[in-house]
Protein backbone atom coordinates (compact mmCIF):
# COMPACT_ATOMS: atom_id res chain seq x y z
CA UNK A 1 0.00 0.00 0.00
CA UNK A 2 1.39 3.51 -0.77
CA UNK A 3 1.74 6.62 1.26
CA UNK A 4 -1.10 8.00 -1.22
CA UNK A 5 -3.55 5.11 -0.59
CA UNK A 6 -2.70 5.54 3.26
CA UNK A 7 -3.77 9.13 3.21
CA UNK A 8 -7.07 8.61 1.56
CA UNK A 9 -8.12 5.96 3.94
CA UNK A 10 -6.67 8.84 6.64
CA UNK A 11 -9.25 11.10 5.08
CA UNK A 12 -11.84 9.26 5.53
CA UNK A 13 -11.23 8.46 8.80
CA UNK A 14 -10.83 11.85 9.82
CA UNK A 15 -13.96 13.30 8.03
CA UNK A 16 -15.75 10.16 10.11
CA UNK A 17 -14.53 11.14 13.56
CA UNK A 18 -15.20 15.05 12.96
CA UNK A 19 -18.92 14.68 12.02
CA UNK A 20 -19.57 12.03 14.83
CA UNK A 21 -17.57 14.52 17.10
CA UNK A 22 -17.57 17.86 16.02
CA UNK A 23 -14.58 20.38 16.77
CA UNK A 24 -13.88 22.00 20.00
CA UNK A 25 -12.68 18.90 22.39
CA UNK A 26 -8.96 18.31 23.58
CA UNK A 27 -6.31 16.51 21.18
CA UNK A 28 -6.30 13.43 23.13
CA UNK A 29 -10.25 12.74 22.25
CA UNK A 30 -9.24 13.03 18.37
CA UNK A 31 -6.07 10.84 18.81
CA UNK A 32 -7.79 8.02 20.15
CA UNK A 33 -10.63 8.39 18.39
CA UNK A 34 -8.63 8.14 15.19
CA UNK A 35 -6.42 5.63 16.34
CA UNK A 36 -9.53 3.41 16.64
CA UNK A 37 -11.22 4.26 13.12
CA UNK A 38 -8.07 3.67 11.42
CA UNK A 39 -7.51 0.16 13.00
CA UNK A 40 -10.84 -0.68 11.83
CA UNK A 41 -10.21 -0.01 8.57
CA UNK A 42 -7.27 -2.36 8.83
CA UNK A 43 -4.30 -0.63 9.33
CA UNK A 44 -1.21 -0.33 11.41
CA UNK A 45 -1.13 2.21 13.53
CA UNK A 46 1.00 3.08 16.37
CA UNK A 47 0.64 6.25 18.41
CA UNK A 48 2.76 8.73 20.63
CA UNK A 49 5.90 7.39 18.96
CA UNK A 50 9.68 8.80 20.39
CA UNK A 51 11.64 10.74 17.48
CA UNK A 52 14.82 10.65 18.52
CA UNK A 53 17.07 13.69 17.42
CA UNK A 54 20.64 12.69 15.86
CA UNK A 55 23.22 15.10 16.43
CA UNK A 56 26.58 14.33 15.68
CA UNK A 57 26.19 10.47 15.30
CA UNK A 58 24.48 10.88 19.18
CA UNK A 59 20.91 9.73 19.66
CA UNK A 60 19.20 12.38 21.79
CA UNK A 61 15.92 11.36 23.28
CA UNK A 62 14.43 14.29 23.89
CA UNK A 63 10.74 14.40 24.29
CA UNK A 64 9.63 14.48 20.72
CA UNK A 65 6.47 12.55 20.10
CA UNK A 66 4.58 11.68 16.48
CA UNK A 67 0.48 11.36 17.61
CA UNK A 68 0.12 8.82 14.96
CA UNK A 69 2.36 6.85 12.62
CA UNK A 70 0.28 4.58 9.94
CA UNK A 71 1.64 1.35 8.62
CA UNK A 72 4.85 2.85 9.02
CA UNK A 73 4.88 5.53 6.44
CA UNK A 74 2.34 8.38 7.15
CA UNK A 75 2.89 10.80 10.12
CA UNK A 76 -0.50 12.55 11.29
CA UNK A 77 0.04 15.33 13.85
CA UNK A 78 -3.03 16.68 15.35
CA UNK A 79 -4.08 19.90 16.66
CA UNK A 80 -7.27 21.14 18.41
CA UNK A 81 -6.91 24.83 18.27
CA UNK A 82 -8.14 27.97 16.97
CA UNK A 83 -5.52 29.06 14.43
CA UNK A 84 -2.88 26.86 12.86
CA UNK A 85 0.83 28.96 12.86
CA UNK A 86 3.49 28.30 10.06
CA UNK A 87 5.73 26.55 13.31
CA UNK A 88 3.02 23.67 12.78
CA UNK A 89 3.20 23.09 10.05
CA UNK A 90 7.35 23.06 9.96
CA UNK A 91 7.10 20.79 13.05
CA UNK A 92 5.56 18.09 10.79
CA UNK A 93 8.01 18.58 8.00
CA UNK A 94 11.12 18.09 10.56
CA UNK A 95 9.11 15.48 12.15
CA UNK A 96 9.32 13.87 8.56
CA UNK A 97 12.92 14.69 8.13
CA UNK A 98 13.93 13.52 11.02
CA UNK A 99 11.56 10.07 11.11
CA UNK A 100 13.09 9.16 7.55
CA UNK A 101 9.37 9.63 6.35
CA UNK A 102 7.40 10.72 2.80
CA UNK A 103 4.79 12.04 3.99
CA UNK A 104 2.82 13.16 6.38
CA UNK A 105 -0.93 14.95 7.58
CA UNK A 106 -1.28 18.10 9.43
CA UNK A 107 -4.74 18.08 10.83
CA UNK A 108 -6.93 21.04 12.83
CA UNK A 109 -10.14 19.80 14.60
CA UNK A 110 -10.83 22.98 15.87
CA UNK A 111 -12.21 23.80 12.41
CA UNK A 112 -15.62 24.88 11.15
CA UNK A 113 -15.58 22.97 7.92
CA UNK A 114 -12.66 19.88 8.06
CA UNK A 115 -12.10 19.53 4.73
CA UNK A 116 -9.58 23.04 4.89
CA UNK A 117 -8.22 22.35 7.85
CA UNK A 118 -6.10 19.18 6.47
CA UNK A 119 -2.71 19.86 4.97
CA UNK A 120 -0.49 17.37 2.99
CA UNK A 121 3.38 17.66 3.68
CA UNK A 122 5.73 15.97 1.90
CA UNK A 123 9.31 14.87 2.26
CA UNK A 124 11.12 13.90 -0.59
CA UNK A 125 7.98 12.07 -2.23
Amino acid sequence: MTENDISYIIRGAIFKVYNELGPGLFESVYEVTLCYELKKAGLKIQSQVGLPVIYDDVRMDIGFRIDILVEDKVIIEIKSIEYLAEVHHKQLLTYLKLADKRLGLLVNFNASDISKSIFRKVNNL
